[in-house]
């Protein structure tokens, strides 16, 4: 009988992939964000009696099913995938809007919304925080999908994926505080609160210690092993041992996972991985990122139609009112002491505030005897659905009108430009590695050579053109070029320092110095 079973739902899970495989290729071929489009065909779905589709729509929407699938077995991934491509350099150097955003803004939000679902709404404590809870954090696997498909600047790019992948553990720490504890705490009184911000500050760092263990022992083990398929099995390994590892001791799974992620793409990355590997395990996880969005996207859309909407209408519009309010004072307020953040871009994160399938999952994993559970439940589906529908199809124009869009108009031809040559310089060196590996003759290897640098001396033409029309592209490769010179001086301090050449007090000097100066190059 189980064995039937498991085939049962193996075929279940085969069509669900085909159903959105189909319409994530629809999408993608339109142009379109393909997340908008697997919910509303999801929700088309749960709507209409297709007799063919009523046990994927029976399996799929068990409250068990579902929230395994999104929080064990998809969670995991989809963030381990974005903090693994996440550069440390740039989380760094945009850290300041990032923490603010995930830390204060999530906070900020949690209590606007929480304080105004008790009062507005009659819920009882537990409910309306949980609700807090629900709607103050973007979800990642809802906003990281959407940005990337319709194409932002890049320092705002990272400031959103920063926000999502934090935000999203402090939110999942302040639904199981609010669930399970908040009542306790307030009838302690004082005490109750000290104990709410031990429990906070316990599961927050638990998560960072063990997700950072875990993701320099595994950076590491990459030194010993130049395998790619392996060091994939590695980071499969990372990911979902650090998320499940983590709640076991009742910690923050998701920030194990993040932080494990960025450790071992960035410092494992660095250290232990070739450029081979380096891009197997990015393909990789690209390919069950999309696959994991997609059926995410669809269940999401299943899942929304199991809800009765009659007669709860005044409620839902009020609801999504307080969700846009409060997300606008924690974002707006959140950055107010954030020098050199544009204010156009503000609005872009304010209106891309997404929320979406963990939200779900989460509300769906509440008890069945939970104090309001239908209220809340009907709640965060209707402002899920607003937000993906209504938010994700209009963050697009918002973007074209703000003019946050990634660079392009004259700056996309200089990009084409530099493209083709360091397409061709390394065409170059190929042939000079190949020709000393395979014996290539000095006539068949020159002549192929002589075509490439024809081509290069063309596009430095080209090139020195636009220098002459764009100075600021000039200024912008000079920048580049000085940074990384002043890197290779600091490495070359440090060579002299190892070699015992130079003293440690005149090295330091001279890092000092060069740092000065790459802060310097940085600001101008």
């Amino acid at each position: 009988m189980e064995e039937i079973d498991f085939h049962h739902i193996f075929e279940l899970g085969l069509i669900m992939v085909m159903i959105a495989a189909g319409i994530t290729a629809f999408a993608k071929k339109l142009k379109q964000p393909y997340p908008i489009a697997l919910v509303i065909i999801g929700a088309l779905i749960g709507l209409f009696n297709i007799p063919v589709l009523e046990p994927l729509k029976d399996f799929i929407t068990e409250g068990e099913v579902f929230n395994f699938v999104i929080i064990t077995l998809f969670l995991p991934a989809l963030l381990g995938e974005a903090a693994l491509k996440l550069p440390y350099s740039q989380l760094n150097s945009n850290k300041e809007p990032v923490m603010a955003l995930a830390f204060g803004g999530t906070f900020l939000s949690f209590l606007i919304i929480g304080f105004s679902a008790y009062y507005f709404f009659d819920l009882p404590v537990p409910a309306a925080f949980v609700f807090g809870a629900l709607m103050s954090a973007t979800d990642p696997v809802s906003v990281l999908s959407i940005f990337k498909s319709v194409g932002v600047k890049k320092r705002l790019a990272v400031v959103i994926e920063g926000e999502s992948l934090f935000n999203d553990g402090l939110a999942v720490v302040l639904f199981n505080i609010s669930a399970f504890y908040l009542l306790t705490y307030i009838d302690a009184g004082w005490a109750g609160l000290g104990s709410g911000l031990w429990e906070f500050i316990r599961v927050v760092s638990l998560g960072v210690i063990i997700g950072g263990s875990l993701g320099y022992a595994f950076s590491v083990l990459t030194k010993y092993f130049d395998d790619y398929p392996l060091e994939i099995i590695f980071s499969i390994i990372l990911f979902y041992g650090s998320f499940l590892m983590a709640e076991s001791v009742h910690a923050s799974g998701v920030i194990a996972v993040v932080i494990a992620a960025l450790i071992f793409g960035n410092y494992g990355g660095k250290i232990g991985m070739s450029p081979t590997t380096k891009l197997n395990i990015s393909s990789f996880w690209d390919v069950a990122a999309l696959l994991a969005n997609s059926l995410v996207f669809l269940m999401v859309g299943l899942e929304i139609t199991r809800i009765d909407l009659v007669d709860k209408w005044p409620l839902i519009f009020a609801a999504i009112g307080i969700v846009l309010v409060a997300r606008s004072i924690a974002v707006y307020t959140s950055l107010s002491l954030i020098n050199n953040f544009p204010h156009n871009w503000k609005h872009i994160l304010n209106w891309g505030g997404l929320k979406g399938s963990l939200s779900v999952a989460l509300v769906l994993s509440l008890p069945r005897d939970f104090p309001a559970r239908e209220d809340v439940l009907i709640l965060a589906f209707s402002v899920v659905l607003f937000s993906l529908v209504v938010q994700g199809l209009t963050i697009k124009p918002l973007i074209s009108l703000m003019g946050v869009k990634a660079e392009g108009g004259e700056h996309g031809e200089f990009q084409e430009l530099l493209s083709h040559v360091h397409r061709y310089e390394t065409a170059i060196s190929e042939i000079h590695r190949v020709k000393q590996k395979l014996y290539i003759t000095d006539p068949v290897s020159e002549e192929m050579m002589e075509m490439y640098k024809k081509r290069i001396d063309i596009i430095r033409a080209q090139l020195n053109e636009l220098y002459e029309t764009y100075p600021e592209l000039k200024k912008k490769q000079l920048s580049t070029l000085r940074k990384h010179a002043l890197y290779a001086e600091y490495d070359a301090i440090a060579k002299l320092e190892k070699e015992e050449i130079i003293s440690s007090t005149l090295a330091e000097k001279q890092y000092d110095a060069i740092t000065d100066e790459i802060v310097n190059s940085e600001e101008k």
